[in-house]
């Protein structure tokens, strides 16, 4: 269920990670920087988040189009041959910014959140992190951002928080709301969705159709190393980023995109696979030529 040849992304920069705190880019000229890094190290493709460019703001989100527009301008310049993948995930009904990135870039991917989660955290005394959340994902939606995507040419990549949606996932596909085989992200380690638990990744896979392509967001410390690990080894494409985690396998703090993406090339190795180039990757993925 995967190529012998790995691909590998880089999910630069992710929402509301403080950058007075942590080492995310924001502007276009630092997220440019940050995807040589991750193409130096062997990612073939980024995914990408656009934050508050006003001073002071840069951990907030960002959907306006000419913000989306200058930063992918400024990863294309920097590194022509890589991939983009943007995000798409907003609450609520209105998704009039995300399409608007969407319109303005025109990448080669897209993320759909594939189903709705109720996105929960708890903090050491048992009190909630943050208020309880619904990330709604209803299916009208998913149709809404899927037919947009269709109409650019742009391949919806699935993200899918539990089980059940992978299993949605295939049935979107039978139904032809999305391509088919599908693209699937499995996201773990959101503590209300699916566990960073390797031995999962078997009985996943088992609940998608034939030929999927799909990989693992592993979301959370140095633990999420094994994941990924066993993700390469059964075949699974890869991805990593300062938006899924700040550590390295050895514990330590990364303070680039490159070293992560260089650590990940490494688990792509050492489980017998070869590290994708952006060109292989277009053509194991099924997209369209640049």
């Amino acid at each position: 269920m995967g190529s012998k040849k790995a691909v590998i992304s880089c999910a630069l920069t992710g929402v509301l990670t403080d950058p007075e705190v942590h080492h995310v880019p924001v502007t276009p000229e630092q997220m440019a920087k940050e995807a040589r890094r991750a193409r130096d190290a062997g990612a073939s493709i980024v995914h990408v988040h656009f934050r508050d460019q006003e001073p002071g703001n840069g951990r907030m989100p960002s959907w306006d189009p000419k913000v989306a527009k200058a930063i992918c301008d400024a990863i294309r310049a920097e590194v022509p041959d890589l991939l983009l993948n943007l995000s798409t995930g907003v609450v609520g009904d209105d998704i009039s910014g995300p399409v608007a990135c969407l319109e303005a870039v025109k990448p080669e991917l897209a993320a759909l959140n594939a189903g709705s989660l109720n996105y929960l955290k708890l903090r050491s005394n048992h009190d909630w992190a943050w208020p309880p959340m619904l990330f709604d994902n209803p299916v009208a939606k998913i149709e809404a951002f899927e037919k947009v995507m269709k109409a650019h040419g742009i391949v919806p990549e699935c993200e899918c928080f539990d089980t059940g949606i992978v299993r949605s996932v295939a049935m979107f596909a039978k139904r032809g709301m999305v391509p088919n085989p599908p693209h699937l992200s499995l996201v773990m380690g959101v503590e209300s969705g699916m566990p960073n638990k390797a031995s999962w990744l078997p009985l996943l896979i088992d609940e998608m159709l034939p030929g999927t392509h799909w990989q693992v967001v592993g979301i959370g410390r140095q633990e999420v190393w094994a994941l990924h690990r066993r993700c390469a080894e059964l075949g699974g494409d890869l991805r990593t980023g300062l938006e899924d985690t700040f550590y390295l396998p050895d514990g330590s703090k990364a303070s680039s995109n490159g070293q992560l993406i260089d650590a990940m090339a490494k688990v792509a190795v050492a489980a017998g696979r070869e590290v994708a180039s952006p060109d292989e990757a277009r053509q194991i993925l099924g997209l369209r030529a640049r």
